[in-house]
């Protein structure tokens, strides 16, 4: 066992770090063990994953110091922020920048951090096709992850930067799944007009992290973006329809009435759909779902996500 390379997880109860858990678990090499960074250890998800035979280490992402001794001894770590858990660019970029600067101090050997592009490279504050948010972002939730970067990179830190796609598991959990019309007919809406969204179950995240620390150091420096499908609206909302047996629209509508939807998150998700729609081509170019698959064999698609989770989704 003294071959085997610990890798550090943050978000380790969450979608994306729980996945990476779940994913060393599975492996039967013995080349890798787990290790699980949470706030509160007491928590039952992490009960759970000690119960399973993994490490559970409490770590704040605020507390640079506990991180750097969460880190300690580590071969490797995944690092992953929340921005939906309080809605501060500059709280989720300050936190990225001590993930980077523990991994530094711990001299971990090689980091995953779950990122996105800055949307401020292709569309600058001044530029009004987009409105600007909170003062210095066009999308807050990717933008802040991206401020973290340099922090990777200028520290010397031996990173893969991590290029993540929509959850087909925001259908279920973040309201984006069919609603009612007012003609009775059920609809999904996103100002995407007839792009395709790089979509990916989020269990599917973890895996894919995985696979970059089980090729070593070859993605050291890189940008890997991952999804296991591009769809258009009209793909997703036929396969809904489907998978629930009942009709589902496409509703596209423009980027600004999108912003005004007025749920906590809209103008910024708006922006999001824009950007991904009027970038469409850089933004699936970047998210190669062979790629993702030769990292994940068990990459899954959008039917056969829709296969295991349709009935999970709430429908009213």
């Amino acid at each position: 066992m003294s071959d085997t390379k610990v890798i550090a997880v943050t978000g380790a109860t969450g979608a994306q770090g729980g996945g990476v858990v779940r994913a060393i678990l599975a492996d039967t090499s013995g080349s890798f063990a787990a290790r699980a960074i949470t706030r509160n250890p007491g928590s039952d998800r992490a009960k759970a994953l000690a119960a399973a035979g993994v490490e559970v280490v409490a770590a704040d992402l605020d507390d640079p110091e506990s991180l750097e001794r969460a880190f300690a001894g580590a071969a490797g770590a995944f690092c992953v922020t929340n921005f939906w858990e309080h809605f501060s660019p500059e709280k989720e970029t300050a936190q990225g920048q001590n993930l980077a600067r523990a991994a530094k101090n711990a001299g971990v050997a090689h980091v995953v951090w779950s990122t996105f592009e800055d949307t401020r490279d292709f569309v600058p504050l001044a530029d009004e096709r987009m409105p600007t948010l909170m003062g210095h972002y066009k999308v807050p939730h990717f933008d802040s992850k991206a401020a973290a970067n340099q922090a990777f990179a200028s520290l010397g830190v031996p990173t893969t930067f991590l290029l993540t796609s929509f959850y087909w598991d925001n259908l279920i959990h973040f309201g984006m799944g069919p609603q009612k019309g007012p003609d009775g007919v059920y609809g999904i809406t996103m100002p995407m007009g007839a792009a395709k969204l790089p979509g990916i179950a989020a269990g599917d995240i973890g895996p894919c992290a995985f696979g970059i620390f089980q090729r070593g150091e070859s993605l050291i420096g890189q940008s890997v973006g991952i999804a296991g499908e591009h769809l258009s609206g009209t793909e997703m909302a036929a396969a809904l329809e489907k998978a629930l047996g009942f009709r589902v629209r496409y509703n596209d509508v423009p980027a600004e009435v999108y912003r005004g939807f007025g749920f906590p998150g809209a103008e910024d998700l708006g922006n999001m759909f824009q950007f991904k729609r009027d970038f469409n081509e850089s933004y699936c170019a970047v998210r190669d779902v062979e790629r993702s698959r030769s990292l994940n064999p068990g990459l899954q698609s959008f039917a056969s996500w829709l296969e295991a989770n349709a009935g999970r989704i709430p429908i009213t």
